[in-house]
């Protein structure tokens, strides 16, 4: 009907502008009425505000990257020397953190796309337990070599290995040792991981229960969080004017190596576990059945109880009367952590 009557307006100006000689107008006017509705109903329909499922965020106007499977880079999170040359966290959807050996921890960054992204990393090598996580997204897992423990759950995932040299990946001179310079190039890794794999799937169900609602948790305030890991913590501080929360290397801001944009998320989650080691003595086994833990978002603390369960599960996040949580609509960190030792400070 909108259309109709626009068309029609279209028509009688037409008529105005054209002196007169009304008769001849008005016996064309059914021409000018059908010229401008096929005009009005070919042109190109607005693109479709879609919902990014790892993040809740309308923000994708093309259902192709809505319904495909994510990709998971293993990064590189060393020690604050390695931390100022990492690319891509703020653009993650998804930042996981859990130990590896020696009180180390690694980073896992998981995007629902990065067909548009420049460069990602530094990437390092696979570990068991990333693994589980990736598999719990359905994701690609992308890393650059393993150890011996987690060769063979490998085959149990679609997975990228860079080498030297492979498609997709690049040593980028940033002045550490060769182990710490290689980056993936997301857009040509995007295209490798398409001719590789069958990424398209018909839906992915919203990782947690977002909402657009300003969440204020009842576990008190919560606008400075560090998490103890053995060899060194995680730092965030909370950014009122922006409602995110702010990484921080020592007492600095971390910003993107090539980008210098922060590496901001908006919500934190701690979960606590139990860990133990392989026969190394080393390397870090965790335990992904459940346990307590923090939800953490606008400044406010939340405590919950989680759980994931086999590999292919995906984690459920609920209060302590068992009910599933809120989440504000926004990118994610998770660091899972052990509960024997950990004491996470959150004030």
């Amino acid at each position: 009907m909108v259309k109709k009557i626009f068309a029609t307006l279209i028509a009688v100006l037409m008529i105005f502008a054209t002196g007169c000689n009304n008769d001849a107008d008005f016996e064309n006017l059914s021409d000018y009425e059908s010229e401008a509705s096929t005009i009005i109903e070919n042109e190109e329909p607005a693109p479709e505000l879609l919902v990014n499922p790892l993040t809740g965020v309308a923000e994708l106007g093309d259902a192709n990257k809505v319904n495909r499977r994510p990709v998971a880079v293993m990064i590189n999170n060393l020690d604050n020397t390695v931390r100022k040359v990492q690319t891509g966290l703020s653009k993650a959807d998804i930042i996981y953190e859990t130990e590896v050996e020696g009180g180390l921890t690694r980073l896992m960054a998981v995007y629902q796309d990065i067909s548009d992204l420049d460069k990602i990393g530094t990437v390092r090598s696979a570990r068991y337990q990333y693994i589980d996580l990736a598999l719990g997204h359905n994701a690609v897992y992308v890393h650059f070599g393993f150890n011996t423990y987690c060769k063979s759950h490998l085959t149990d995932v679609d997975d990228i290995e860079f080498k030297d040299n492979s498609k997709g990946s690049k040593r980028i001179s940033n002045g550490l040792a060769t182990e710490h310079t290689a980056y993936a190039l997301a857009k040509e890794l995007n295209e490798h991981i398409s001719n590789e794999f069958n990424m398209s799937v018909k839906s992915v169900a919203p990782w947690v229960n977002f909402t657009d609602e300003t969440l204020t948790l009842d576990g008190g305030p919560a606008t400075s969080v560090n998490i103890p890991y053995p060899a060194s913590s995680t730092t965030f501080t909370y950014d009122s004017a922006s409602g995110l929360y702010t990484r921080l290397l020592g007492s600095t801001v971390q910003t993107d190596y090539f980008t210098q944009e922060k590496t901001q998320v908006k919500n934190i989650f701690i979960l606590l576990t139990s860990m133990s080691y392989y026969s190394d003595g080393k390397t870090r086994k965790v335990d992904f059945s459940g346990g307590d833990g923090y939800y953490i978002t606008n400044g406010t603390v939340q405590f919950i109880k989680w759980e994931k369960g086999a590999s292919t599960n995906g984690f459920k996040f609920t209060d302590t009367n068992g009910n599933e949580i809120k989440v504000s609509a926004g990118n994610s960190w998770v660091s899972i952590a052990n509960k024997s030792t950990c004491n996470p400070s959150i004030q």
